[in-house]
């Protein structure tokens, strides 16, 4: 059997019971490409719609995640552990970035006039460029898809994704919404497939824009591999965002919103709160009440009502992070709480706390994908800043102040990252650029940023010779 024609196949666990949820089998190359061209040939029509018409179906797109919100939500609980009453959220911000779209996204893709020089007519248009391809995570498996694809389709452009095997059950009920609100067949693409497949279509001539979201390691082959076939990409990846705890902070909502951001979604966001950086004059009273807020944090089957922490999302990651944990406490750091691989089924890791953390831990200069939150002390506010931006990392991150307007001033000159949280904790917001810096990635998400990302600005000069 050639290349083309070989198929294997995989199984989806739930990462609570360690039972088989569905088989799947990936597409053969062959099928790769055919739904790359039907992708194509509904973009061809696709990108002659007005952009009303492209509104109305984006809108009602997010009128039919509310629709199916019961049933996606349990699904992606079952899929990949996230606790059930945090997909209920997930879905409504995914309905709030199509409602967003529909009607600001629209303004972002009108054509623009202006003067020539030498007096002639000029014209930027908006033109969508083709197929973009979506490599997407299983970490928000409703977010990253609409994130990326509710834009592109606004802008004109057909849309394929490769979604993380272990919630393809999510990716094709997405596509079943998407269709269901009136989308044209074959312009939101599922392509099951592996690794090499995935080159291929990477390759692929109709493919004109690649947009990734996972770890710095995958954005550094991605980015080669679009690069060399000269593919626009965007690239958002992983993180080790530090949140600031400088002296004026108020304790109390600085360790709420620590926590929330620490295990939020079972620790395992790319934007979540991760290195806890407090100066020294307010790093005992912080430590203190952190580690009893997290002693707090119950983990459990994701589907009670009482369960703060679901497991994570597959065997793997668990043993990953727990080597972590290990590797920077023989490098120094103290465990004050958790750190230890709970016995009995399903992938569960529980809240920890680690203390002086230090540079050549893991807990300092890599991405912990998980529970585990690094406490770090610094001398004063200047040096909190300098430690916050001593990563190779920059999605994002946060300042505790009473000060509001010295923090925003931090925030806006000194913190090199792509987002910043004053005195709170959050996500994402539909109007709000989303994306990173340094080993973070490129490009930007949301609003008329996403919009316009994988659009042609061309230009049409209409000169005056008289």
């Amino acid at each position: 059997m050639s290349k083309e024609n070989e198929r294997s196949g995989f199984d989806t666990i739930n990462p609570a019971t360690e039972e088989t949820i569905a088989h799947y089998e990936h597409m053969t190359e062959e099928e790769a490409v055919t739904a790359v061209e039907k992708c194509h040939k509904a973009y061809l029509s696709w990108r002659l719609k007005p952009l009303e018409e492209r509104a109305k179906i984006i809108k009602a797109i997010g009128e039919e995640l509310q629709k199916n919100k019961k049933e996606l939500a349990e699904l992606m609980t079952r899929e990949m552990g996230k606790v059930l009453a945090q997909g209920a959220p997930e879905i409504d911000l995914c309905s709030g970035i199509c409602e967003y779209t529909a009607e600001q996204g629209l303004e972002a893709l009108l054509d623009e006039e202006r003067e020539l020089p030498n007096g002639g007519k000029g014209i930027i248009t908006y033109s969508p460029i083709g197929v973009v391809y979506g490599i997407q995570p299983w970490n928000f498996p409703t977010y990253q898809v609409v994130r990326y694809s509710i834009a592109n389709l606004m802008a004109g452009n057909g849309v394929l994704l490769k979604h993380a095997e272990i919630v393809t059950g999510s990716a094709m009920m997405l596509k079943k919404i998407y269709e269901a609100a009136g989308l044209p067949e074959d312009l939101f693409t599922v392509l099951v497939i592996d690794h090499d497949v995935s080159d291929k279509v990477i390759e692929h001539k109709l493919v004109r824009g690649v947009t990734l979201t996972g770890s710095a390691e995958a954005g550094k082959i991605i980015g080669k591999k679009a690069g060399e076939a000269l593919k626009k990409t965007v690239l958002e990846l992983g993180s080790n965002d530090a949140y600031l705890v400088l002296e004026d902070a108020d304790i109390e909502l600085a360790v709420a919103k620590s926590v929330e951001g620490r295990i939020v979604n079972n620790g395992e966001t790319c934007v979540a709160a991760k290195r806890f950086v407090v100066v020294d004059k307010v790093y005992d009273q912080f430590r203190k009440a952190f580690v009893e807020k997290m002693k707090a944090v119950k983990f459990g089957d994701p589907t009670a009502e009482d369960t703060d922490l679901g497991p994570m999302a597959r065997k793997d990651l668990q043993e990953k992070l727990h080597e972590q944990l290990r590797e920077s406490v023989k490098n120094g750091a103290e465990v004050l709480i958790g750190g230890e691989m709970p016995k009995g089924k399903g992938f569960f890791y529980p809240a920890t706390v680690l203390d002086n953390v230090k540079p050549g831990q893991p807990a300092y200069d890599d991405e912990l994908f998980g529970p585990v939150a690094s406490l770090i002390r610094a001398k004063d506010d200047d040096d909190a800043m300098h430690i916050a931006n001593d990563s190779r990392f920059g999605l994002g991150g946060g300042i505790f102040s009473k000060n509001e307007k010295k923090a925003v001033e931090l925030a806006q000159k000194y913190f090199d990252t792509g987002m910043v949280f004053v005195n709170s904790f959050g996500l994402a917001q539909p109007n709000m650029p989303f994306g990173g810096v340094k080993d973070s990635g490129f490009g930007r998400e949301h609003g008329n940023f996403g919009v316009r990302e994988f659009v042609n600005a061309k230009a049409v000069m209409v000169l005056n010779d008289n």
